[in-house]
């Protein structure tokens, strides 16, 4: 809420202005080392985080999307080693950046009117299709509409439809060789943006407030962890804060 978005701002300013709520704050090194130790902690306070929020009208369509979290980008991604266990080379066309880094996935109910509320949040390798996550998730979003962008093609589309219930829609993707999209396809491929608007604009949320998508200075997995889930808890709780004051 005050506009620290790095670990060590964070900590500089409980330490010089809020010694009375913490007074066994210890030093810098200390404090991030205890942030590790608990990174498994910040996964379960984000679903206890999730669950306090209300879905104003909810409707049966779902908004699905992911971004990068970069530890290294273009020529340096050669050189990492940070958090191998998870992370790894990939790419995100839509920026045309490379990097070694995890991306992170989202899955939120649409809200006409207001931004989704995230639902299901994962955290795959950069290399992972979008699919993976999906594939994870698919069952339990019977009987609703999915909006997703052009990495969600399907060739089993039907088949998901048929099965449970579930209409995957994207932007239609032009044929190789094809100069521009039929009209019908045209009109198809800027109704379903317009419907993924929101969820851009959550991305674009949370990145202004805690800062997520850049992670240069974490130095481990569990690092990561923090960067990750502690970051999307502060920001979901900063949300809630914000739901309740208005």
């Amino acid at each position: 809420m005050d506009k620290h978005k790095e670990i060590k701002g964070i900590y500089e300013y409980a330490d010089r202005h809020l010694r009375d709520w913490f007074p066994r704050l210890p030093s810098y090194g200390a404090y991030v080392q205890r942030l590790n130790q608990g990174a498994d902690v910040f996964a379960p306070l984000l679903t206890l985080i999730q669950q306090e929020q209300e879905v104003k009208n909810p409707g049966k369509a779902w908004l699905i999307d992911s971004f990068p979290v970069v530890l290294a980008r273009q020529g340096h991604r050669f050189k990492a080693c940070v958090a191998k266990e998870l992370a790894d080379s990939g790419d995100c066309s839509t920026r045309k950046l490379y990097y070694h880094g995890v991306r992170v996935h989202i899955i939120g109910r649409r809200q006409p009117g207001s931004l989704p509320v995230p639902k299901y949040i994962g955290v795959t390798s950069a290399s992972d299709h979008d699919d993976k996550i999906f594939d994870q998730i698919r069952p339990q979003l019977h009987h609703n509409e999915l909006y997703g962008d052009k990495a969600y093609q399907r060739p089993d589309a039907e088949e998901v439809r048929q099965a449970q219930n579930l209409t995957v829609l994207i932007p239609v993707k032009k044929q190789k060789g094809q100069p521009c999209l039929e009209p019908q396809d045209q009109w198809l491929s800027t109704a379903v943006s317009r419907v993924r608007q929101p969820i851009k604009a959550l991305f674009a949320w949370i990145e202004e407030k805690p800062g997520i998508k850049c992670a240069s200075k974490v130095r481990s997995y569990k690092g990561l962890m923090v960067h990750i889930f502690g970051k999307l808890a502060a920001a979901l709780f900063f949300w809630n804060y914000l739901r309740v004051s208005s």
